[in-house]
């Protein structure tokens, strides 16, 4: 065990020796998404309709116990198996704050944290605090959990005030423990002004360091972490930090252009845009950290017997990027470590209590298509074909491109308003109307679904992971 540090372009630990992280992403847990637990639309919604559906005693006991049971100690034996050493843990703001009572620090937020920190030293694991969630939203989708699309977190002073102040407690706290590897300050931010990121860059760097001076922080570029090209001479003001990518492949996802095969052309352009995601830091000598990457994965029950031939052609996405990935001894964190079955390293068995109850309400949200991750809008696209042709023909073209384009295509702003917002609201009192009438124990045993001993594991992705991790080690 270690304090580690930045030195250079490399991760580095006491003896300044190089230490390299590979890992994977805590998602769904203490910012739980849509897609990884099988509700619509975003945490703070379902939270307020489960509340109302069976009141507040029972909405606590399922929370609580889903908070327990998502990760414990098997969970972290069997991470370790894999010859992986870092987790990275996204978390929302309300687990330490709430809107209405602004500033005023919920400590209970630190028992699941701390407790999984724990754990994961125990087994040798570092851990990367990842503040997924800022108030007003940092970023333009779901998993900021505002509810919009619009990233107000960039519109008001405040807003950012509030997480200055946060991370400026969550500093004081963890400030000398030695098995974080560092703080992720702001997940995915879309600042369409490119400005203003960097501003709070600068003061969120400044508040950290006044009560820990210590830890690494690893900054994220702008636009879900695509783009450094405004940054210019901003590094020089912040020591002991790295800068994290997310370094997702159109390939590995429905909709790809092309079945990919590892073709000469395929992984060229895999490796452009890589090594555009990382040009500023390259080019300044400085230490890049691959925050999430990784295919999304078919399923049985809805790809049927395609399924293996989809997979065989994901894992090899997989396994050229991190073959990429290696040649840098590249520190990652794939995304993400469980879930409902879309992408995770283990999920959640079929045959649990909480599959079981949601069978039917899953295939429709599949259906409609109401999840932006890794969606298939195959049976809905004619619905929405009429808007997109409304907007297309009464719209001048250079009036079409709006932040965050090019990320965000004409089509796909269109439709995650229509459907992944507006449409998904309407499912989120469905969703909370399936525990009515369970009772504590019934509940519990919903909750319990999320073990690890009631998870399945994804043995072809964890089999690549374990094959690739040692070449990096340090």
């Amino acid at each position: 065990m270690s304090l580690l540090k930045v030195s250079g372009t490399k991760i580095v630990d006491e003896q300044d020796r190089e230490t390299v992280l590979r890992g994977a992403g805590l998602g769904g847990w203490m910012n739980m998404e849509n897609f990884i637990t099988g509700y619509p639309g975003c945490e703070h919604q379902i939270r307020e309709a489960l509340k109302e559906a069976i009141g507040e005693k029972k909405q606590a006991l399922f929370f609580d116990k889903f908070l327990e049971n998502f990760f414990t100690d098997a969970d972290a034996a069997f991470f370790k198996s894999l010859g992986l050493n870092a987790i990275r843990i996204a978390f929302n703001y309300r687990h330490f704050e709430d809107d209405m009572n602004p500033r005023v620090l919920k400590e209970s937020g630190f028992h699941h944290l701390d407790r999984v920190i724990d754990i994961c030293a125990k087994h040798g694991i570092y851990t990367i605090l990842d503040l997924h969630t800022a108030p007003g939203g940092q970023n333009t989708d779901w998993h900021a959990d505002h509810g919009s699309h619009i990233a107000n977190f960039w519109n008001y002073k405040d807003f950012q005030d509030r997480v200055l102040w946060l991370w400026s407690e969550l500093a004081k706290h963890y400030k000398g423990n030695k098995w974080i590897a560092g703080y992720n300050p702001l997940n995915e931010p879309t600042d369409s002004k490119h400005t203003r990121l960097i501003e709070f860059y600068n003061k969120v760097h400044k508040v950290i360091r006044a009560e820990d001076p210590d830890h690494i922080i690893f900054f994220d570029a702008n636009t879900f972490a695509s783009d450094f090209s405004q940054f210019g001479d901003s590094h020089k003001n912040w020591e002991n930090t790295a800068y994290s990518i997310h370094d997702y492949s159109v390939y590995g996802f429905p909709g790809a252009p092309e079945t990919y095969t590892g073709t000469d052309e395929q992984r060229r352009r895999l490796k452009r845009s890589y090594e555009k995601k990382r040009q500023w830091m390259d080019e300044r000598g400085l230490c890049v950290w691959n925050g999430e990457w990784g295919p999304v994965y078919a399923r049985k029950h809805y790809e049927g017997e395609l399924t293996d031939e989809i997979n065989t052609h994901r894992y090899k996405v997989l396994e050229d990027q991190l073959k990429l990935y290696d040649a840098d001894r590249l520190s990652w964190s794939i995304w993400l470590y469980k879930d409902i079955g879309f992408q995770g390293m283990v999920y959640i068995n079929p045959e649990t209590k909480y599959m079981t109850l949601f069978k039917d309400f899953l295939a429709k949200k599949h259906r409609l298509a109401i999840d932006a991750w890794g969606a298939d809008d195959t049976s809905v696209r004619h619905v929405y074909q009429p808007l997109i042709d409304h907007i297309l023909e009464e719209i001048p073209q250079k009036y079409q491109s709006l932040y965050p384009s090019p990320v965000w295509k004409f089509n796909e702003r269109i439709t995650r308003i229509s459907r992944n917002i507006l449409v998904s609201e309407f499912m989120v009192k469905e969703w909370a109307d399936h525990f009515v009438g369970l009772s504590e124990e019934e509940i519990e045993e919903v909750a319990a679904s999320f073990k690890f001993e009631n998870c399945v594991k994804r043995d072809g992705l964890n089999k690549v992971l374990t094959e690739n991790a040692p070449k990096v080690a340090a």
